[in-house]
């Protein structure tokens, strides 16, 4: 299946995950996948590993600034032309055909906004809380139904974009995805899930995270924000953050920005609290 998609990467500082994660991502995808790498920095090893994939990339941007999400999202989303849009991170390795399979879906119903890729292990799946939110849709398609879904491994319509404009400074991916929700389309995992390995979980197999030391010197941004320092305590974090998303209201009302500045001050006194957010 030929397919017009642009997929992301944005690399830091990282040369092993992201020379696993971008070849994948290249072997993995449809032949007519648009890929872009947006590389951050100057770090020797991952520049070398990037330019050794120059000739299979569609476009190429050298920051030497971190420049997390924002910017590198909003270049994607502002140049590409593809009918889907996506991101893959540098931490992470797509399964096979994972974008094919995703926009066969996309073109099958067109309410799906973001689809994307599952990527907790089996164990963290809870059939008693995901069951109520799996819901069938056209085509004989399969959906855990959230407000978003992780900023890796989705395929999104390029309309939703033309709707609702670049990503807005200072809101996240998964901000960007309740918009989508509330404005009328689906967003969601397929199910059976399509799984990409993360390998910042310690549980991943090509995990660099084996100790805690390992863990405080590559923290993952969510364990920083949340004072994580041991294994035990970042796998705790990723099974919360994966209940969570099998339990959290599907309602648009309930994500309204009224509603949702309520809960955002409980979740701030929370973090002030006990030094941790339920959020993900």
């Amino acid at each position: 299946m030929s397919i017009d998609a642009d997929v992301l990467m944005i690399t830091y500082n990282r040369p092993a995950y992201t020379r696993l994660s971008l070849s994948e991502l290249l072997k993995r995808s449809s032949p007519t996948t648009r890929v872009w790498v947006w590389q951050n920095g100057d770090d020797p090893e991952t520049l070398e590993v990037v330019e050794s994939f120059r000739p299979q990339l569609h476009r190429y941007h050298h920051s030497r600034e971190n420049a997390r999400l924002t910017q590198p999202t909003n270049w994607l989303f502002g140049n590409a032309r593809g009918a889907y849009l996506s991101k893959v991170d540098d931490d992470c390795i797509v399964p096979e055909q994972w974008d094919v399979k995703l926009a066969r879906a996309h073109e099958d119903e067109a309410r799906f906004g973001v689809l994307g890729c599952w990527r907790f292990p089996d164990e963290d799946f809870v059939p008693e809380l995901a069951n109520r939110k799996i819901q069938s849709f056209g085509g004989g398609h399969r959906l855990l139904v959230n407000m978003w879904v992780e900023g890796s491994g989705y395929l999104m319509k390029r309309a939703c974009v033309d709707r609702l404009g670049p990503l807005q400074d200072g809101r996240s991916f998964s901000d960007y995805c309740i918009r989508i929700g509330c404005s009328g389309w689906v967003n969601g995992w397929m199910y059976p899930f399509l799984y990409q390995e993360h390998m910042d979980d310690p549980r991943a197999t090509h995990s660099a995270l084996r100790t805690d030391a390992d863990l405080v010197n590559r923290l993952p941004l969510s364990a920083l924000k949340n004072g994580v320092t041991t294994l035990d305590a970042w796998v705790a974090q990723l099974k919360r953050s994966a209940r969570l998303v099998q339990s959290a209201p599907i309602d648009p009302a309930y994500w309204s920005p009224f509603r949702r500045r309520v809960r955002n001050a409980l979740k701030n006194l929370q973090r002030a609290i006990t030094g941790q957010t339920s959020y993900w």
